[in-house]
């Protein structure tokens, strides 16, 4: 009965093992998708500021006039809203088709996102001092690495908190289109210090609804297309806290 109970346990010790290095390897791929998608975002940022505005910035302090006729397509005439509103349809194709699409397929669509989101930021170089963007770009790395691990680690059900954070975050949306219209420094200054709190809070939840996603019995493309669409999550979180910091931190040119 004693060996019996010991090879009992042994078995279970060996599976949670199991478990935990599945875990691991998994968390880990996702991290890496997300990290790799974030060079691919900032290169291709930073590298389509240098085409629009070689010299680093704009002709006109206002903005009517840009320094390359690139510029004054991207960001002066109709197409802004092509760039801006582009990554948000792979985001689409990713969350609606995922089960549609072959792992491939899907990795190629989470890379063209990141490339495509590159393009619609690279206006925050044109803004915003090099140095600014460097400082919250590692107050934003601190402050997500700091809340991903307490998502990872923590006992706590966050389900609740995410609920919360999500109708926080509808209402952030909406807050922000109104703001388009009547360009209230105020309001911008409260959507940003707002966004800083619920960006935070969903980087701890995404984290940990990824983790709990996870199980052994998954199949390896499942797995796979998992590990992408945490990723997604996770890189919108960090990028939506970058730029909510950026605003409230950040040194315009």
């Amino acid at each position: 009965m004693a060996e019996y109970d010991r090879q009992t346990l042994g078995a279970r010790a060996g599976s949670a093992l199991a478990v935990d290095e599945g875990l691991r390897s998994y968390m880990l791929r996702v991290y890496n998708y997300m990290g790799i998608g974030l060079v691919v975002t900032g290169l291709v940022a930073w590298y389509v500021s240098t085409l629009v505005a070689p010299d680093g910035a704009l002709i006109n302090a206002d903005g009517t006039a840009f320094a390359t006729p690139l510029g004054a397509a991207l960001y002066g005439s109709p197409l802004q809203w092509v760039v801006m509103l582009a990554p948000l349809a792979f985001v689409l194709v990713l969350s609606f088709g995922i089960n549609k699409l072959s792992v491939g397929a899907a990795q190629a669509v989470f890379w063209a996102f990141s490339a495509v989101m590159g393009l619609s930021l690279s206006s925050i170089f044109l803004v915003y001092t090099d140095a600014s963007i460097a400082k919250v770009f590692f107050i934003t790395a601190a402050t997500f690495g700091a809340m991903s691990l307490y998502g990872y680690t923590t006992k706590r059900d966050l389900t609740q908190m995410g609920s919360f954070l999500m109708m926080g975050l509808i209402g952030l949306i909406i807050a922000s289109v109104v703001n388009i219209f009547m360009q209230s420094s105020m309001l911008e200054f409260a959507i940003s210090a707002v966004g800083v709190l619920i960006f935070v809070g969903l980087t701890a939840y995404d984290t940990q609804k990824i983790k709990e996603g996870y199980s052994e019995s998954f199949g390896a493309d499942v797995l796979a297309k998992g590990a992408i669409m945490g990723a997604l999550s996770l890189y919108l979180d960090f990028i939506n806290l970058f730029l909510m910091l950026l605003r409230l931190f950040g040194n315009r040119e």
